[in-house]
């Protein structure tokens, strides 16, 4: 046993006890408001790429340009971050039976992907503009796009796929693991692998869900102990490299994409820990961060139609006005899109078509996956129960009378944690003690 195991055992009236896989309440919040800021740079990025710079803005500085720059300057940020966090999320899930994966995790998410690349391709295929996304024409291109080659709606194929792999590969260590992941996202970002449409995305990102997933305890200690000294420096280092790749166009250079893409991770990791401990910001990122599905699935086409209503009429009023909506657009456009992806989904629910959102019959089998990945009280013993046990530690507590020393017990039953009597405050550090295995 280590002291690692003796922190998250012992218990006190004032402190919440974890075991050492389950995740705490500060870190749900912190990886919650990471996803909640990678969704509205996903909506962002959509926002500026397939939209904002297609508008005639005739403005007499580049304005657009600007907005291009600080979307592929975020680009090893958004998606990196997003499948580090849900393969953290996913070490649980992974080791169940692989009747619950298949169920809860691959179906599910295939069964989204199809969904949706049938509402996508119903609603944007009759729009008459050119739109920068892969939309169906007819039944071969839709069944292309249904098995070999994603559309837009990628990274729920991808965590089908993906949960597949780390379910196949759980007792594979992680050093070769990682390895082979981070070849493949060389190769891939540097168009050694014939890539079409997003398929390149699913090869690129496939390590960063398996860092995320292999990785875990790493992920919880770097934003535990963060600091804003660590996000001023893990920042720094992310613009040096930023700067370096667009300026340099070095993104298909062997080894470029994964390594920025994991400096990017880092510092999402560690400005989201601090940022989520301010209530005003910390809390609705978290909430926004428990709806990425609906913001995720349908953005798109209400982007579609959003550039096919405002295409026109944003580059015909007079340079003041156009000069203000090309500061202000993509913000705005994101938050609108963001707003009516949630309002749809509520509606949705109103009329029973959770379908949309859930596989049919599978949201019970769901919940309990999502509760079982919950953290857990911890047991509490028997005192009509023998356990056998052995000393590895003794804790001072402070009674109301006087200071006494505790020793603290780890069982010899599998999986069990360390025990100690109740008490209600701990005011000193362990004592020296031997430790055992």
């Amino acid at each position: 046993m280590t002291s690692r195991a003796l922190r998250g055992s012992t218990t006190s009236k004032h402190r919440k006890v974890a075991t050492p896989d389950a995740p705490s309440a500060d870190r749900a919040v912190w990886a919650d408001a990471a996803k909640g800021l990678c969704i509205l740079l996903v909506v962002s990025w959509h926002v500026i790429w397939k939209h904002y710079l297609y508008v005639d803005w005739e403005l007499p500085i580049p304005l657009p340009e600007a907005w291009s720059v600080f979307g592929r300057m975020l680009l090893p940020m958004r998606m990196p971050l997003f499948f580090a966090i849900s393969g953290m999320f996913a070490a649980a899930a992974v080791h169940r039976p692989w009747a619950v994966v298949t169920r809860t995790r691959v179906a599910r998410f295939l069964y989204l992907y199809i969904v949706w690349l049938l509402v996508h391709t119903a609603v944007m295929a009759p729009v008459p503009v050119p739109f920068d996304t892969e939309i169906a024409r007819d039944g071969a291109q839709l069944l292309e796009q249904l098995t070999m080659t994603p559309t837009a709606l990628w990274y729920l194929m991808a965590l089908a796929v993906y949960f597949v792999i780390a379910k196949l590969l759980r007792t594979v260590p992680a050093a070769p693991v990682l390895a082979v992941a981070f070849v493949l996202s060389a190769a891939s970002a540097a168009n050694w692998i014939d890539s079409p449409g997003n398929r390149g995305a699913l090869y690129q990102n496939l390590l960063f869900f398996l860092a995320g997933l292999y990785l875990r305890r790493h992920v919880v200690d770097l934003a535990d102990r963060t600091s804003w000294v660590r996000v001023a420096v893990t920042g720094a280092a992310l613009g040096a490299v930023l700067a370096a790749m667009v300026g340099l166009n070095a993104k298909e250079v062997p080894g470029v994409w994964p390594v920025s893409g994991a400096i990017g991770t880092v510092f999402g990791i560690t400005v989201m820990a601090k940022l989520s401990g301010v209530r005003r910001i910390g809390r609705p990122m978290a909430a926004l961060g428990r709806q990425t599905l609906p913001i995720y699935v349908i953005h798109m086409p209400a982007l579609v139609l959003a550039h096919w209503a405002l295409l026109g009429p944003l580059g015909a009023g007079p340079l003041p006005v156009r000069f203000g909506l090309a500061v202000l657009e993509p913000v705005l456009l994101t938050a609108a899109l963001v707003g009516v992806s949630l309002g749809l989904q509520a509606l949705a629910h109103r009329v029973r078509a959770g379908w949309l959102f859930e596989l049919p019959g599978g949201a019970t089998s769901v919940a309990a996956a999502a509760a079982a990945d919950a953290p857990q009280a911890p047991p509490v013993a028997d005192p009509t129960v023998p356990i056998p046990v052995v000393p590895i530690a003794h804790v001072r507590a402070s009674w109301p009378d006087d200071d006494v020393t505790m020793p603290v017990y780890a069982s010899l039953r599998p999986h069990a944690d360390a025990l100690t009597m109740p008490m209600p405050r701990v005011r000193a550090e362990t004592a020296a003690a031997s430790w055992t295995r």
